[in-house]
């Protein structure tokens, strides 16, 4: 009887123990599983076949504070996206997800780490631009399962004129494709996804905003499991007040709000015709830094005209000062091979002598900076960030108080005295926007040679 009733209690006592919770799973496993698409606003591989793109930098991030390796799963289909989660093969999905009345009664989303609009896109050209759905004549297409699907299926009910479909076949980006190709009339996209897209296709122009804002969020299943998602709760808590959300969303999308048609169309008519001359004197020269970044400043600088020359005086590929020239040696700033030489070395110069402390990308921005508007001047806004509570240290942060120097009220307790901070920061948002422009046009074999 007794070593019936210890038996029956051990037996009681194994069943009272509790199972492993999700997040505990995951940490023994040591592997988090997350689940996105491929896109350049979501994740790829850059041109070392590394992963990047917004989300996997944040999903990284979170993955490294629980201390486990990311695995990401990618899916071309949200339908197979969404059954990933539905049968725990992924932990979450992380995938520029918007937030719906449909998604809610399925899912729970995180807090949004970034807000969006979404707009109906067409071919600039290709017909009149219509200013609401009454005027919409043509194919709408979007991606199926998605939450542009959802919003025209409560449209069409307001007008039911609407031709539209939907495909699991194509993404976003091919949409986007097929839109410039006419072989659509009409597609709905992402703010930030257009933004990326219109540096190299300045044809596709915006119709009307369809929803504003989008809050974007990941997806989690609705379980009564709370472990994982309160960790990714405090994680993107965390993020946004730390700044660091927000100096990823710059890093990935902040220069490529400001869309001018005009000058996206010249550039790239510029890197057909103008640039194959130059191309192997930037490659020369570029040193430590990207040869297509040397090549953006120029074109920032001079739109790669030789002869350029600029009321202040300034002249070349370069846009060198008379005393900067001297210094580095270069005896003709119209010499197109030694104004690049000397502007790689004067760029070189600025970005060593920054605090050690500030590291990549934000380094090379205050470089650029800098080679706008002096090294003092960008030191008296990075004095100003800091007396302000900022980090002096993060561009993000400089860029907003750049401005100041415009202001007596500012300018007058620095060091160096008025300046046109505005300019600077327009300048180095061009030079992004053109270099990665450049290295998406490269990646695609459609930068000429000489």
């Amino acid at each position: 009887m007794l070593a019936c009733f210890v038996l029956v209690g051990l037996t009681a006592c194994g069943s009272d123990r509790l199972e492993d919770n999700q997040l505990q799973r995951i940490q023994n496993r040591g592997v988090l599983y997350v689940g996105t698409m491929m896109s350049p606003v979501n994740y790829y591989l850059d041109s070392l076949e590394q992963e990047a793109g917004f989300e996997y930098e944040l999903a990284k991030g979170l993955a490294d504070q629980l201390g486990v390796r990311l695995q990401i799963v990618n899916r071309y289909d949200l339908r197979e996206l969404w059954d990933l989660l539905d049968s725990q093969s992924v932990d979450f999905i992380a995938a520029g997800i918007d937030v719906t009345e449909q998604r809610l009664d399925r899912y729970r989303f995180t807090p949004a780490y970034h807000t969006i609009d979404q707009k109906l896109v067409y071919k600039q050209g290709s017909r009149n631009r219509p200013r609401d759905w009454s005027q919409v004549d043509g194919t709408i297409r979007v991606v199926a399962s998605s939450s542009h699907e959802e919003l025209l299926g409560q449209i069409a009910l307001e007008h039911p004129h609407l031709n539209w479909t939907t495909s699991h076949l194509y993404d976003a980006d091919e949409l986007l494709d097929q839109v410039i190709s006419e072989q659509i009339a009409f597609t709905i996209v992402d703010s930030h996804h257009l933004d990326i897209k219109r540096r190299t296709w300045p044809d596709l122009s915006v119709a009307f905003t369809v929803r504003d804002p989008a809050p974007l969020a990941w997806a989690f299943a609705d379980s009564g499991d709370d472990s994982l998602y309160a960790a990714a709760i405090e994680y993107i808590g965390a993020q946004h007040d730390n700044l660091n959300l927000l100096t990823l969303i710059d890093r990935h999308f902040g220069h490529v709000t400001q869309f001018n048609y005009v000058d996206s169309q010249a550039f790239i008519t510029a890197t057909e015709t103008v640039l194959p001359e130059f191309i192997e004197l930037f490659q020369q020269y570029s040193g430590p830094f990207d040869w297509r970044l040397l090549a953006a400043i120029s074109y920032q600088e001079s739109h790669w005209n030789p002869w350029a020359r600029s009321p202040t005086g300034v002249r070349g590929m370069m846009m060198l000062t008379l005393p900067t020239a001297e210094q580095l040696g270069v005896y003709s700033r119209l010499d197109a091979e030694q104004s690049i030489r000397g502007g790689a070395e004067y760029l070189s110069q600025l970005h060593r002598r920054l605090p050690d402390r500030i590291s990549e990308p934000d380094r090379t921005w205050f470089a650029l900076a800098a080679y706008n508007v002096g090294l003092g001047h960008l030191e008296d806004a990075r004095i100003i960030t800091q007396r302000q509570g900022a980090d002096p240290d993060y561009w993000i942060h400089v860029r907003e108080r750049l401005p100041l120097l415009r202001q007596r009220q500012f300018y007058r307790n620095t060091r160096f005295g008025f300046a046109r901070g505005d300019e600077p920061v327009r300048y180095v948002e061009n030079i992004r926007r053109y270099y990665d422009t450049l290295i998406w046009l490269d990646e695609q074999g459609r930068l000429p040679t000489n």
